[in-house]
């Protein structure tokens, strides 16, 4: 999934209002600083979802009996493979 760098910054924006709020985060540093940094971890965090994907869509097409996108078998397979993958890439998976 993609992010357009406007949503981006306004989630940014949201997780340092909300870590302020709740008295969270100190105010060490500067707060676009943090900011930055907030958004960074998005961008890096978006970036290893979707490689994940990748991955687990190129293993799910692989197999020599072709599934169906959508179907309840590649739903399964696709939640499966994606946590294998998750884990091998240090993220935790639901």
């Amino acid at each position: 999934m993609t992010l357009s760098d406007e949503k981006i910054s306004h989630l940014s924006h949201v997780l340092f209002k909300g870590l302020m709020d709740k008295q969270l985060l100190g105010l060490q540093d500067e707060e676009g600083k943090i900011r930055r940094e907030i958004k960074r971890s998005i961008v890096s965090f978006l970036k290893i979802s979707e490689d994940i994907d990748t991955a687990v869509r190129k293993k799910l097409q692989s197999f020599s009996r072709k599934l169906v996108e959508g179907s309840p078998e590649w739903e399964v397979l696709y939640k499966k493979f994606y946590k294998e993958e998750a884990s091998k890439k240090g993220m935790a998976s639901e």
